[in-house]
């Protein structure tokens, strides 16, 4: 019975006489995704071109009306559409791979495009739910301490916030990434799984896996239970201050401004949570898989029905660009 070397992500290595391997070109993947349930994966198909098309297209709106109306010049829409182009980015970072392995036979995915999920999944994630505490502080600010918010949120700390909610992720992901893609694979290509990630290529090494798991954990905990406490402590403290309230008017308004986006951290938090905060090889493949499929083209999705459907200020500046457009129109 003849043994294969390991294989780190290689699988056009040869072994020459000495025993050593010869690596050559990176091989690609098999991304199995939904492949021994066809007919749900056909219907999956064209149900992911609804709902990606309108993510794209209502994310963009947002960010447009953030830049274009000045009611929207605020710390609060500022980081809201921060949080929509980096859905955008998360979404596109691997929905069309999805969509093209869905559609026909080939389900293969190069080595390059499996790193740049790799990447990408990993670190815009973990920026999103440092973007998603920093926006808890800023609603913080706004309600506790609303004759100092100017002052407090002022524009170089808003940039200074979002910039480190953006690199933290991206950095951390990268020393994860590096970590992940040095582990044997034994040849092994075919990923049960909708698009690469982590804690999938972490259950193909046919190597202990522990340092990379308490590694994925620490990681997990410092990005997910860490954001949530201070998320936890910010409306704890929000709360407060609503109860304090007199006017019933003012509390529900107050009330109405936080709860956009408290919807979107319960939604988000309890999906990644589930994926992440569990040994990478106790996981059921298929719920994985649906779990993944929720956070980058549900959640997303959720965000901007949540965030235009409940906010007058969003809706009130999407009629003014559309009532502009159709004035303008006539005139021409």
């Amino acid at each position: 019975m003849l043994i294969k070397p390991f294989l780190p992500l290689h699988s056009n290595a040869n072994v020459n006489a000495t025993g050593r391997t010869n690596q050559s070109s990176p091989a690609g993947f098999i991304l199995l995704g939904l492949s021994e349930w066809p007919q749900v994966e056909r219907v999956l198909f064209w149900i992911l071109i609804l709902l990606y098309t309108m993510t794209i297209l209502g994310n963009w709106t947002i960010i447009l009306l953030s830049c274009m109306d000045p009611r929207l010049h605020t710390p609060m829409y500022y980081f809201l559409s921060n949080l929509s182009f980096l859905d955008l980015c998360l979404t596109t970072a691997s929905v069309p791979q999805m969509l093209s392995n869905m559609w026909g036979q080939d389900k293969s995915i190069t080595y390059m495009g499996c790193v740049v999920q790799l990447y990408m999944a990993m670190g815009l994630g973990s920026s999103k739910c440092i973007l998603l505490a920093v926006m808890a502080y800023d609603r913080y600010a706004a309600v506790c301490r609303p004759l100092h918010y100017a002052t407090i949120m002022h524009p170089r700390l808003c940039v200074a916030l979002a910039s480190m909610a953006w690199l933290s992720g991206l950095v951390t992901s990268l020393i994860q990434c590096s970590l992940t893609v040095q582990l044997p694979l034994c040849g092994h290509r075919r990923l049960d799984h909708i698009f690469c990630e982590v804690p999938v290529l972490i259950k193909l090494a046919c190597v202990d896996t522990t340092f990379n798991e308490a590694e994925l954990f620490v990681a997990s905990v410092v990005f997910l239970i860490v954001p949530v406490s201070l998320i936890l402590i910010s409306y704890g403290f929000i709360t407060r201050a609503v109860l304090g309230i007199k006017s019933a008017v003012g509390r529900k308004k107050t009330f109405g401004t936080c709860s956009s986006h408290l919807v979107v951290v319960i939604i988000f938090y309890g999906t990644i949570i589930f994926m992440y905060l569990q040994p990478a090889r106790s996981s059921s493949k298929n719920q994985g898989k649906f779990v993944s499929l929720f956070y980058t083209i549900v959640t997303p999705l959720l965000n901007l029905i949540i965030y235009t459907l409940r906010n007058k200020d969003v809706k009130g500046a999407l009629r003014t660009m559309v009532l502009g457009n159709v004035l303008w129109s006539e005139r021409s």
